[in-house]
């Protein structure tokens, strides 16, 4: 998925959510069971569509457990204090937007043209 469709989306696959974050299927639907604030919308066939919000989710919970070594109980309460008191996390909390995605896969993009 190119940065230009990535942009105009606002909801993805779980395929495209494993493509972007890096994450397994299986950990992706674990996490939504296990920390019950990623809501996917189900289709009528059943498959799941998730917002930018569950992304950036996703993302956080990433960043939370694999970058600070946070067990996902050490995670849940982290995320929850944010969700208590409506306040959004900030990067120097350890967390990456979407924007930040978009520019991490720039630079991929870059570095993988340069080692051709």
């Amino acid at each position: 998925m190119n940065l230009e469709e990535l942009q105009n989306k606002n909801y993805f696959t779980i395929g495209e959510i494993e493509e972007l974050t890096n994450v397994a299927k299986y950990t992706i639907r674990y996490w939504e069971k296990a920390f019950g604030i990623i809501k996917p919308i189900r289709k009528e066939s059943g498959h799941r569509r998730y917002t930018r919000q569950d992304l950036d989710t996703i993302l956080k919970i990433k960043e939370l457990t694999l970058k600070h070594k946070m067990t996902l109980e050490g995670a849940k309460k982290h995320l929850s204090r944010f969700m208590q008191t409506g306040a959004k996390p900030k990067k120097s909390d350890g967390f990456y937007t979407i924007r930040d995605l978009k520019f991490l896969k720039e630079i991929q993009k870059d570095l993988s043209q340069i080692v051709k």
